[in-house]
């Protein structure tokens, strides 16, 4: 099976290899764990080698998202120019100057299959083969009944296409879940990020649960967000008591 690099230094290493091409994967956390990075730093690093990609804002200003990016240095306005990248807006709804500068504008924000229609424009325009919504929890927010079936139709799509894609999950402080109810059956992978505190001191680290067609870490490894985006490290783990450095490597 081929799999698709992260990109993101040590994450390759926990997903011996990468994740799973056509792989629907699950990013779950909390406020400040930085979900949104990791997701921006996957996009990125997939134009570095030469992947379209396609960033679904639900929850930020396009052009929110387009400074964020670039102060880690990932300036996409070039790549949105050559048409290898896409910032679908899911945010405005064409109100302001949106509809004036952004290409593929969702205009009814309950509506999920325009929202779909939409999506699936922009991979079929500029080839994409790797796609972030974020957060996929605003789509099914006010009806939580609909959260399975809004995944799975999504993943019919993005499969459908041959994208590998992240689907940014929230959940609040302290919850164990992954964020709507059944929503981790519908996807191929879980990867959820923490921030913990120790001993008076506040730890990031991931862990991931599941992920379809290939073995993985099952251990807890603790990451820095940096100026040049995450950082996992894979020698070490997690524990109640602090950081502990593997043995001998995994």
């Amino acid at each position: 099976m081929k799999k698709v690099k992260t990109g993101i230094p040590g994450l390759d290493e926990i997903l011996h290899g990468g994740i799973p091409e056509r792989n629907v994967v699950l990013l779950s956390g909390g406020p400040g764990t930085g979900k949104t990075i990791f997701s921006q730093q996957f996009l990125w690093n997939g134009l570095q080698a030469g992947e379209p990609g396609i960033y679904v804002a639900l929850e930020e200003h396009p052009v929110q998202v387009r400074q964020n990016m670039e102060q880690f240095g990932w300036d996409v306005k070039p790549f949105e120019e050559k048409g290898i990248f896409a910032l679908v807006d899911a945010f405005t709804a064409g109100v302001g100057k949106s509809k004036e500068y952004e290409k593929y504008i969702v205009q009814d924000l309950t509506d999920v299959r325009e929202f779909i229609d939409v999506l699936r424009q922009a991979i079929s325009d500029i080839g994409a083969k790797r796609v972030v919504v974020d957060s996929v929890t605003t789509l099914y927010i006010n009806k939580p009944a609909m959260a399975r079936s809004t995944i799975l139709q999504l993943k019919r799509v993005l499969a459908g296409t041959g994208c590998t894609s992240i689907f940014v999950s929230q959940i609040s402080v302290g919850e164990t879940g992954f964020g709507g109810p059944g929503v981790e059956h519908g996807v191929d992978g879980i990867i959820r990020l923490d921030l913990d505190e120790i001993d008076g001191e506040l730890y990031r680290s991931l862990i991931v649960w599941k992920m379809r067609g290939t073995s993985h870490s099952m251990r807890r490894h603790p990451f820095d967000i940096t100026s040049n985006g995450i950082f996992v490290h894979s020698d070490k783990i997690l524990k109640n008591t602090g950081v502990e450095k593997l043995q001998g490597g995994e």
